[in-house]
């Protein structure tokens, strides 16, 4: 193989020319971008600009209008008819949590590997109290989620995520609903994740996280990429558009 068909094989998410609009308002415009296998990519930018529409879209929550989405060489439409075999590419943690109220830590997490992919029960628990153990909350797989933090909440709907072995994990601000000191045991969970080579594109606005767990940082703005780079430290230190020179100045980090 080429280093061309090599650097092709990687990639694990294409997006071209992504075209979103809703009630004639553009929402996204011209995206392209492209992630490896095992790459972590942060995507920031104000609020409003796009960002959680564009995670929305990639897993076909959200219809587009023009250009395409393909994971692991599928593409995703929201009309196909194997669209929840797409999705079981695409782990998706909100930042609502999205659990069911009324059963139990553990039988969250394992419902959607039973009952989706056919998966034997027996096994899909001793997954499960392994993953709980990781993110330490093992002691808690008989809570209801009412009994839990927004913290414990949120490492629940992660662990969900993971049991359904996705190819690439998306996260739509996490953190946003969750007080300060919960924030980060998540930020944690997250950041181990990133170094066991789990693919990730993460919608975020805390910035030294940012920071600290991208290999690429891309800046939206106005439904469109108006930055991206590779050199995070050096993106953070000095951006190159003037937008995001602007949009950093309003953040404190380290």
């Amino acid at each position: 193989m080429s280093e061309k068909d090599i650097e092709q094989a990687e990639m694990l998410v294409e997006v071209k020319n992504l075209h979103k609009e809703f009630n004639g308002n553009v929402i996204l415009g011209d995206i392209n971008l492209s992630v490896k296998k095992g790459e972590v990519v942060v995507v920031i930018g104000p609020s409003g600009c796009g960002k959680s529409t564009f995670l929305r879209c990639l897993n076909g929550l959200e219809k587009i209008q023009g250009g395409t989405i393909a994971v692991d060489g599928l593409y995703v439409e929201p009309d196909k008819k194997d669209i929840t075999k797409i999705r079981q590419k695409i782990g998706m943690v909100f930042q609502s949590y999205e659990l069911f109220p009324h059963k139990t830590v553990l039988d969250n997490v394992i419902l959607a590997p039973v009952m989706v992919q056919k998966r034997d029960k027996k096994d899909a628990t001793k997954e499960a109290l392994e993953l709980l153990e990781k993110v330490g909350l093992a002691d808690k797989k008989d809570y209801y989620p009412r009994q839990l933090s927004g913290g414990q909440k949120q490492r629940v709907a992660i662990v969900r995520a993971l049991l359904m072995h996705p190819e690439v994990l998306l996260f739509d601000e996490v953190t946003a609903a969750l007080d300060p000191e919960m924030v980060h045991e998540v930020l944690q969970t997250m950041l181990e994740l990133a170094k066991s080579g789990s693919t990730m594109i993460i919608v975020t606005h805390e910035m030294a996280f940012a920071k600290a767990v991208a290999d690429r940082v891309v800046f939206f703005d106005g439904g469109e990429i108006v930055e991206e780079s590779s050199d995070v430290k050096n993106f953070f230190e000095n951006p190159s558009t003037e937008r995001a020179k602007r949009f950093l100045k309003t953040f404190a980090y380290e």
